[in-house]
């Protein structure tokens, strides 16, 4: 099957596009930067499109049977360059003129955060969505709307609800991996809440299996492993070897915390990836409940999943 995938540059997107080459489909990379792409996707066929133009987007789809729309700004970590662009008018480009086109599935790599804050002890499929103070928040949720309308109105839309991903050989750090790093550097706030430990690598290999037409619209969320804070910083020092420092961090200082730094990194460079966002993530983190069995994937162990990411950020120079 031909298929369409949106942030194929990206850490989900560049592991899909091996999963899917690997099951047999023949993937399209729909990217912005092909020098970007050419470094990082090797023997793909590859479309020059922004997912905000919607003219160049369709012309990437028609070239597909199906679709995998993995493009997004990761707002929790710093500043987007374009939040709502990417995850509102694109994600309704790529999702809407794939129904226009026919395709099936369109599979949509939505995230855990459209159900935070949480409203129930355990997070499911069925969870009511958030009501998020942030702007990442708020534009997933708008996106997460329009992907469910076309649901209720019959399309082929798949959602997935993946945690926070992690492992090796990611295009540009960010998001978890670059947690990690902070964190095994420089410490671990000892807060409430928690985080998903989801293999990027197991990830790619539900979405491959998921590219089945006919089986209309579906919800599979995936978590991955629940840990605490602490529970994170155990694993990382089990695979590192090293103690990691821990400071208590009460949530109001913390959002504190989260907020002074938002204001200096304004006008100094710094890497440490808390944002007022991402600490609102951070606190309020519970344990979801993960639909993968007809996905026919395993999540393989998170100290395998640690122990490699490690070895991946050392080998590249990150720690």
């Amino acid at each position: 099957m031909r298929v369409v995938v949106t942030g194929a540059t990206g850490f989900v997107g560049s592991h899909a596009i091996a999963a899917l080459r690997e099951a047999g489909h023949e993937p399209i990379a729909l990217v912005r930067n092909l020098d970007k792409a050419r470094k990082i996707l090797d023997g793909v066929e590859v479309c020059q499109a922004d997912v905000r133009d919607a003219r160049a987007v369709r012309e990437g789809l028609e070239r597909g049977e199906a679709v995998l729309h993995a493009a997004a700004e990761i707002g929790v970590i710093g500043a987007g360059q374009d939040l709502a662009g990417t995850n509102v008018t694109g994600l309704r480009n790529v999702l809407g003129q794939a129904v226009e086109l026919g395709l099936d599935p369109i599979v949509h790599v939505s995230t855990i955060a459209v159900f935070v804050p949480p409203k129930t002890p355990l997070i499911t499929s069925e969870s009511p969505l958030g009501n998020p103070r942030n702007d990442y928040g708020k534009t997933k949720i708008a996106g997460e709307r329009y992907a469910r309308e076309l649901q209720a109105q019959g399309a082929p839309v798949t959602i997935f609800y993946p945690g926070g991903v992690c492992g090796p050989d990611q295009p540009t750090l960010d998001a978890l991996n670059e947690g990690l790093v902070s964190g095994i550097r420089q410490g671990w706030p000892m807060t409430r809440g928690g985080v998903g430990l989801l293999d990027v690598r197991d990830l790619a290999l539900m979405l491959a299996n998921a590219m089945k037409p006919g089986a209309g619209a579906r919800k599979y969320m995936i978590g991955g492993y629940f840990l605490t804070w602490a529970q994170l910083a155990d694993l990382c020092e089990e695979v590192t070897g090293k103690r990691c420092r821990r400071y208590p961090a009460p949530v109001p200082v913390l959002r504190g915390m989260a907020a002074l730094l938002d204001l200096v990194k304004k006008v100094a460079p710094i890497r440490y990836p808390l944002t007022r966002d991402a600490a609102e993530m951070m606190v309020s983190m519970v344990r979801t409940y993960d639909e993968v069995e007809d996905l026919g994937v395993r999540l393989r162990p998170a100290r395998e999943t640690m122990a490699d990411t490690v070895a991946w950020l050392k080998a590249e120079g990150h720690l």
